[in-house]
């Protein structure tokens, strides 16, 4: 599947600082330690109503960490899925009469693009369900080889009991994953399954319902193995971040993680496991079925400049739910106003003071909110008429848009 193409990154002096962030399963802030190649995984869209600000947060806050190995010198394998066959994208077309392909091109082409005025890094493998069949049987060809596929009526469902390892991403009681499956597109009362979590595996065909012939049947995939099987062909067993929203902690991440433990015999899936926050609106979630969704496409077509929206998005610290309101726009819109004249200085305060702080704000924990801080106290000492280095003005321009992904280089 295409990407959308790379914003150029400005080489900045020196290598960033260590990465720490908060490791969900672990529930507390962790030391990233990857290899001179650094191993992310972070599921993407179900395309069919793309791009809410809250899925535009969540890459974002990925690009961060993204940008932040890339600072420290390491290589970057980033792998991001498309859902591209799913019972909502299947909803959404019958409801709008659109065939499903169609539907998933379209909206895929508009995340693409949103995500390229967002100056958001692309990831190295850029992969859609679709493309991605031949995965799904191999790896439920090798969890039937331990014993833990099993059939009800003609569909096949995983035996979560053969993980002794399940749990330990979301860290749920039984209650809390019970409520939470049948909320997430999980199936717990239908009758014949072992357990009333085991997830779906392969769905056989349904009338009027997109289907494939393969050694499983015909049928199409279910939700989780999907992600688990592109994976663990792109990236393999043990990569370093599992990320995406925090709603997909539970059940997604959580499955994914039991069904590679599984299918390769080895653990940890995912050596962390990442997820940032919920974006609502006048005090609510933003979802789709509420209908609340805040598209960036539509503030773009409305003039709002990508590296303003990003402004405004980086100003909530990944792991803090909030809400989008009007003034977070008007402050963005400001901030990168006074980031753009300071940038054009012709001198100003140490720019190697402020990439220090900067480095050591995305490192601990992606503090976004406090480099934006430094920055704006930077500006304002360039306003008052503070410091001498003539270097430091095309210095902070290049570290704002090597680290946070804002460009100065218009108004």
């Amino acid at each position: 599947m295409q990407t959308w193409p790379a914003a150029t990154r400005p080489d900045l002096p020196g290598r960033g600082y260590p990465l720490r962030v908060h490791d969900t399963g672990a529930g507390r802030v962790l030391p990233l330690a990857p290899g001179e190649r650094a191993r992310m995984y972070v599921c993407g869209i179900t395309p069919y109503d793309a791009t809410h600000l809250g899925h535009a947060f969540t890459y974002v806050t990925f690009d961060l960490l993204h940008r932040a190995w890339l600072d420290e010198g390491r290589e970057v394998d980033y792998v991001q899925n498309v859902t591209d066959i799913d019972d909502p994208l299947l909803e959404r077309a019958v409801a709008t009469g659109e065939d499903w392909r169609q539907l998933a091109a379209r909206e895929t082409a508009l995340f693409r693009g949103d995500m390229a005025a967002l100056r958001v890094l692309p990831p190295t493998a850029y992969i859609g369900a679709v493309e991605s069949m031949h995965l799904v049987v191999d790896i439920v060809a090798a969890l039937r080889e331990r014993g833990s596929v099993y059939r009800v009526d003609d569909d096949l469902y995983f035996d979560l009991s053969r993980d002794p390892r399940f749990g330990g991403v979301a860290r749920l009681d039984a209650g809390q994953m019970a409520s939470l499956c049948a909320e997430r597109g999980g199936d717990p009362e239908r009758v014949g399954k072992r357990h009333p979590l085991d997830p779906l595996l392969w769905q056989s065909a349904r009338p009027d319902e997109p289907a494939w012939d393969t050694a499983l049947g015909h049928g199409r995939p279910g939700w989780h193995v999907e992600c688990t099987s592109i994976a663990l062909e792109h990236l393999g067993m043990s990569f370093d971040v599992q990320g995406g929203g925090s709603d997909l902690a539970y059940p997604h991440h959580e499955m994914c993680a039991s069904l590679g433990h599984v299918a390769a015999d080895a653990w940890p899936f995912a050596r962390h496991y990442v997820h940032s926050a919920m974006v609502g609106l006048h005090g609510e979630k933003m979802s789709k079925s509420r209908g609340n969704l805040v598209f960036v496409s539509r503030l773009l077509a409305e003039g709002v400049p990508g590296a303003v929206l990003r402004l405004a998005l980086l100003a909530h610290h990944y792991r803090t739910d909030w809400a989008w309101t009007n003034a977070d726009l008007d402050e963005a819109r400001a901030r990168h106003q006074r980031w753009v004249a300071a940038a054009g200085a012709g001198r100003g305060p140490r720019g190697d003071a402020l990439l220090h702080e900067l480095r050591r704000a995305v490192a601990d924990d992606l503090d976004a909110p406090s480099a934006l801080h430094a920055v704006n106290r930077w500006a304002e000492q360039v306003s008052y008429g503070e410091g001498h280095d003539e270097q430091a003005p095309q210095l902070m321009g290049d570290m704002v848009d090597a680290l946070l992904g804002v460009s100065l280089r218009s108004a």
